[in-house]
């Protein structure tokens, strides 16, 4: 309940008592669970980092080349937006704020450098063995393929037409194929 609040809300703007309101309880019900809503915050993020984490780590236990690599990290990433939409959308709204400003979120900063240093270096591995174009920027790639991926938090709905290992498959085709008719 509360990941919906704050997703819809934003952090600032939600206070105790809606979060209360949407789970049926009173406010200072969720005070025997949380000591604030940061708590709550901090539950709601970690649990989605750990979880992402988690899955990103199978893949680079797996020992794959770096194409396969891009394809794994990506269907990982689906999977999590599948499973913490809520989640998924604080996190691209508010983790750099959250991260600047209170000490307890310093550990999204941490998250998005060790993102950022696990695609990016995956793509220069790529690049280096010949899968990967070079004369690309790889950052400026590590960025396009970030966004691309995470964005589609703001549509995606669970249950919908497409499962999360069918939109990463037409991602990865259109990312790494392109969308022109090949001859």
């Amino acid at each position: 309940m509360a990941a919906g609040v704050f997703a819809a809300q934003g952090y600032d703007a939600t206070t105790v008592r809606r979060i209360a309101d949407e789970a049926g309880m009173l406010a200072g019900s969720l005070y025997y669970h949380f000591d604030s809503k940061e708590s709550m915050l901090d539950e709601i993020l970690s649990a989605f980092l750990d979880e992402l984490w988690a899955g990103y780590e199978g893949v680079l236990a797996a020992g794959l080349g770096p194409r396969e690599t891009v394809e794994a990290l990506v269907t990982a990433s689906f999977r999590e937006i599948d499973r913490h939409l809520d989640a998924v959308a604080i996190y691209q709204r508010e983790a750099r704020q959250l991260a600047s400003s209170q000490p307890r979120f310093g550990y999204l900063a941490d998250s998005q450098r060790r993102f950022e240093r696990l695609w990016l270096g995956t793509l220069e591995r790529g690049a280096a063995a010949g899968v990967f174009r070079t004369d690309l920027d790889l950052r400026l790639a590590y960025r396009f393929i970030r966004d691309t991926v995470w964005v589609a938090a703001s549509w995606y709905r669970p249950g919908g037409q497409h499962s999360p290992e069918e939109i990463a498959r037409q991602y990865l085709s259109m990312v790494l194929d392109g969308v022109t008719v090949r001859e």
